[in-house]
């Protein structure tokens, strides 16, 4: 916790939380990153172009805020590119087998109080806590 910053995290969540529900009024569709995402490339010609502004708008958030912040966003990747591309993998295969990624089933079924999303998001917080039981040992941390 030595890195816990509430405001920029209750600012982030909030933005997060209004794009959800702004989505949701204006397209009635759930902010899932993962369906968003595929959407760009496998979505009808129709359906395709506000997923892109969205996927394009996720990309350009670091760079905004480098522009206001004046500095770059933190980031300190400590893995190697093979354990990120097998993490990619898992992730994809993860939300193609639960049925949404974390976004969807995290931010807006949570909210919704759907059933399904309450069981999907204390799996993979059981299987995330439970990932890192198990490897943190394993690489020193």
């Amino acid at each position: 916790m030595e890195n816990f910053t509430p405001v920029s995290a209750s600012v982030g969540g909030a933005l997060i939380g209004l794009s959800a529900v702004l989505l949701m009024a204006f397209h009635g569709r759930i902010a899932g990153i993962s369906g968003l995402f595929s959407g760009t490339v496998f979505a009808d010609r129709g359906d395709r172009l506000w997923r892109v502004f969205f996927v394009a708008g996720l990309l350009a958030a670091p760079l905004v805020y480098w522009l206001v912040a004046g500095e770059r966003p933190a980031f300190d990747m400590q893995a190697g590119v093979p354990l990120i591309i097998a993490g990619g993998l898992f992730v994809g295969f993860g939300t193609r087998l639960g049925s949404g990624c974390t976004s969807g089933h995290g931010v807006c079924g949570l909210s919704r109080l759907s059933p399904r999303s309450m069981v999907s998001v204390a799996l993979f917080m059981a299987a995330g806590m439970a990932t890192v039981a198990l490897i943190k040992p394993m690489i020193g941390g």
